[in-house]
């Protein structure tokens, strides 16, 4: 039995949901999400909130049931708060800057790195060497980081790189005489 599963999602004040099926379609302040789930689990409103449940006994069910749950939470997580992710770069001459709707990068290579932010999602750069990337869905927050790290992720010796803010690097010591 899942644990997170068995919990209703509860629906926030200043959200309507509705159910169509396996659509789960939230409304909120911040905007609009919908999510089509797995055909493995059932999905009903009730006054505790969303529902879901699995169609059957089956082993795919049952590891789809939380994972449904969680997918649903985090809609509703989204359209009320949002989602945010920060970024850091460290380095000598390393930075970032807004263009428009681009982030240019300078990342220690012969060009600058322009990267283009994709619809939904909000990028920004208060500091030279911090980047926020914020929006409603969390997946694509998450995706948009994470290409923006790929660029010049951290390494170990002198931890120069784009890395999260909250990510710890590890650190090794250099070659000894």
């Amino acid at each position: 039995m899942s644990r997170i599963g068995k919990k209703p999602v509860a629906i926030p004040e200043g959200v309507t949901a509705t159910v169509d099926g396996r659509t789960v379609t939230a409304k909120g302040p911040k905007g609009e999400l919908q999510i089509v789930l797995d055909a493995e689990v059932t999905v009903e409103k009730t006054e505790d909130g969303i529902k879901i449940s699995p169609r059957g006994n089956t082993k795919v069910a049952r590891s789809k049931w939380g994972l449904s749950r969680t997918l649903v939470a985090n809609i509703m997580v989204g359209v009320t708060e949002g989602y945010t992710k920060s970024l850091e770069i460290n380095g000598v001459g390393y930075r970032a800057a807004m263009q428009g709707n681009n982030v240019k990068l300078l990342l220690g290579f012969s060009h600058d790195v322009v990267y283009e932010v994709p619809e939904g999602v909000t990028v920004v750069c208060p500091k030279p060497t911090e980047i926020t990337v914020s929006g409603i869905d969390k997946q694509k927050v998450g995706q948009v980081a994470a290409e923006i790290r790929s660029y010049r992720s951290p390494e170990p010796y002198k931890g120069k790189g784009v890395k999260y803010a909250d990510e710890v690097i590890f650190r090794k010591e250099g070659k000894k005489k």
